[in-house]
């Protein structure tokens, strides 16, 4: 069966970011050269340049698919909006534990995209999950009313800085609830800490 030209596009794109990512996962950024990259793919620096232009343009689709991975890993259906906020925060602790996601999104991508680059990229993914969740639990009563874009951009912000600082060797435990503990004081007033 003869192979389209939107099946080789796919296809070259794929192994691109598929070799791209296990370099920059295992080397980091800068010590990885386009070169390495292609060869690894088993494509030209030229498939590079026309799929992406350069490295960092690949960098930020990597990053990309490893933030809608992200995504979907931190939601999972509940009927509690408390368990979903509190389940995706841990799902999302877990995440940011991984070797991979470290270098990548959490060393990586504020130096080679710039942190309003990087910011925004985070926020696309995850910011829209953590109104839904927020607007959930507000509907629910389980917490108290207020701005739900402000409250979801304070949240992600609080969340990204505890993965930073897990990444950075600060002990898990103790920022996951000292997070926990920030989540429990939006709590509404009849709604007791669980």
């Amino acid at each position: 069966m003869r192979r389209t030209q939107e099946d080789r596009t796919r296809a070259t794109r794929a192994a691109l970011i598929a070799a791209a990512r296990k370099l920059f996962a295992e080397h980091g950024y800068t010590a990885v050269s386009a070169e390495q990259i292609v060869a690894a793919a088993g494509v030209t620096r030229g498939a590079l340049q026309h799929h992406f232009g350069d490295k960092k343009a690949l960098f930020a689709e990597v990053l990309d698919q490893m933030e809608v991975e992200l995504s979907q890993h931190i939601f999972v259906a509940t009927d509690d909006p408390w368990e979903l906020l509190t389940g995706g925060l841990t799902r999302f602790l877990d995440a940011c534990e991984e070797p991979e996601l470290v270098q990548i999104a959490l060393r990586d991508a504020p130096a080679v995209l710039g942190w309003q680059a990087w910011r925004e990229i985070e926020a696309r993914h995850n910011l829209s999950l953590i109104e839904a969740g927020l607007t959930l639990a507000m509907d629910a009563g389980v917490i108290r009313r207020q701005p739900v874009r402000t409250l979801a951009h304070l949240l992600l912000s609080s969340c990204i800085e505890a993965a930073l600082l897990i990444a950075a060797g600060h002990p898990r435990a103790e920022t996951e609830q000292t997070l926990l503990t920030l989540l429990d004081g939006l709590r509404a007033p009849d709604r007791p800490a669980r």
